[in-house]
This record gives structure tokens, C-alpha cells and sequence, in this order.
């Protein structure tokens, strides 16, 4: 008996050990020098350490990053799976017909180029829906996730489609993690999400209707200061600062939006 309490507790202890390595592994990534100023001062509103724990993003997975923008999150993606795992980036495409989708592809590439040793096994795809929505090859990847997009597929109405494509490149057991400006309970979800908030049920019942089943939730980023009823919607808020300087202080001090942090999981 004494024999296997031992065991036990030296497994244990290996396995402490082995997350508590993973851990200082991305908190060295998340502070590293291959990361903007900028984006390091945000980082008390999107807490990426802790929400890619809740993830459970692990060194050696498969990941798609979905609309990547300016690299934030590659920023500490690439280089924390760069040794042992694989990162897509689902950005825009070179084709597309909004200006902005073109010229924010061209920024993240020309960021990706700029520094090989960091980004240089970065993979890049396209999503760009209806057209293109192969943002991996089918049941590959360990985890897709977003951040603040939702909204964006809603206005296009492209939401079902894009969840529907996450759902494909996941291997079964995988999992989507997403990031969403989280709207009141008490207002009714407009469907085009003209405010950029979106509803956790409605965020709910588009990954349930592609198949998914819900996992998790956290209030990693929540943000009780926000009261979701801005002249500009959520983008009154840094980091745009719409108004510009209307009450910028006021807004400053509110911080980032209130964000719903949710898990769910391709069943197996």
C-alpha cells in the first residue's frame, strides 16, 4: 500500500512539475521582447496567460488562430508552439474587396516576414466567407480560437458558416475557445450585432447548431465597468476610441469591454 501511495504521489508530482514548466514557458513567451509595447499594456484587459490556460492551448498542439488582425495573439502563439506544435493563422484574403481586409493582410504579413526565427513556421490560410472556409485540413487541429470576431461574421452573416468551418478543422476531442464583447441579458440580441456586443446564448447556440457542445466558461475577461450602451457600441471604448476626445478620460477609465470567455468541444 505504501508502494503505491508513493507511486502515486511521484506521478503527481511529475505531472506538477510538467504543467508548472508549461506555465513558465508561456509567461516567458507573454513578456518576451518579440512583443509590442503596446500590446504588452493590454494585456490587463485580455489576460492572455490565463485565458490560454483555460483554453488549455498546450506547447505541442495544432492551433488556428481565426482572424489574427495586427498579430496580438501570434504575437505569443507562434512562438510558444514554433518548437513542438503548429499554428495557422485564418486571416484574410489577398482578393478580398474591402480595402481594409487587403491592407490588414498585408500588415500581418509583412510582420511575419519581419521577424523568421519568431514567425517563420507560421502557417497562413484564408477564411474569407462564403468562398473560403478551409481554414485547416479537416479534423487536424487541436484548437481553434477567436477573439473578438463574432460580431464581425453576425454583420456579414456569415456566423453559422464560419463556426461550421471551425467545427471541420477540429480533430474530434478538440476544442474552440472564444473571445466576444459580452451583451446585456437584458437587451434583446440584435442579429447583425451592429453594437459589437454579442449575447453568450446567442454565442452558444451558434457552436451548438454546427455541433458543438459547450464546455466552459470563465470571467477571466469580464469587466463589470462596462455599460454596454455607448453612442459608437463597443467601439467607444479603448482601444478605438471612437469619440475621440469626447469623455476620453471618462472612457479610458471604464477600460476594455466586458468579454465573455467561453469553451466548447467537438465531441468525440
Amino acid at each position: 500500500m505504501k508502494i503505491i501511495l508513493l507511486a502515486l504521489l511521484l506521478v503527481s508530482s511529475f505531472s506538477s512539475a510538467q504543467a508548472l514548466e508549461k506555465s513558465s514557458l508561456l509567461h516567458q513567451v507573454i513578456v518576451g521582447k518579440q512583443r509590442s509595447v503596446d500590446h504588452k499594456h493590454r494585456d490587463n484587459y485580455r489576460h492572455p496567460q490565463q485565458t490560454l490556460e483555460f483554453f488549455d492551448v498546450k506547447d505541442n498542439m495544432t492551433v488556428v488562430e481565426i482572424w489574427p488582425g495586427a498579430g496580438w495573439y501570434t504575437e505569443i502563439l507562434a512562438p510558444y508552439l514554433k518548437d513542438h506544435g503548429k499554428l495557422y493563422a485564418a486571416h484574410f484574403s489577398a482578393d478580398a474587396d474591402q480595402p481594409y481586409f487587403k491592407k490588414n493582410l498585408h500588415d500581418f504579413v509583412k510582420k511575419i516576414k519581419s521577424q523568421p526565427k519568431v514567425y517563420g513556421k507560421v502557417e497562413i490560410t484564408v477564411l474569407q466567407p462564403p468562398k473560403i472556409l478551409q481554414i485547416a485540413p479537416d479534423g487536424s487541429v487541436d484548437r481553434v480560437l477567436t477573439f473578438r470576431n463574432v460580431h464581425n461574421w453576425m454583420k456579414s452573416d456569415q456566423a453559422a458558416a464560419v463556426f461550421n468551418a471551425m467545427y471541420k478543422a477540429l480533430k474530434p476531442g478538440g476544442i474552440l475557445g472564444v473571445v466576444e464583447h459580452r451583451n446585456s441579458t437584458l437587451k434583446q440580441q440584435d442579429t447583425k450585432a451592429e453594437s459589437g456586443y454579442v449575447s453568450e446564448d446567442y454565442v452558444i447556440a451558434l457552436a451548438r447548431n454546427a455541433g458543438f457542445e459547450f464546455l466552459a466558461k470563465s470571467e477571466i475577461n469580464a469587466n463589470s465597468k462596462d455599460s454596454k450602451d455607448y453612442l459608437e457600441g463597443v467601439w467607444t471604448l479603448p482601444p478605438a476610441l471612437k469619440l475621440k476626445g469626447k469623455d476620453k478620460k471618462k472612457y479610458i477609465a471604464i477600460g476594455e469591454s466586458d468579454r465573455m470567455t467561453i469553451k466548447f468541444i467537438k465531441p468525440m
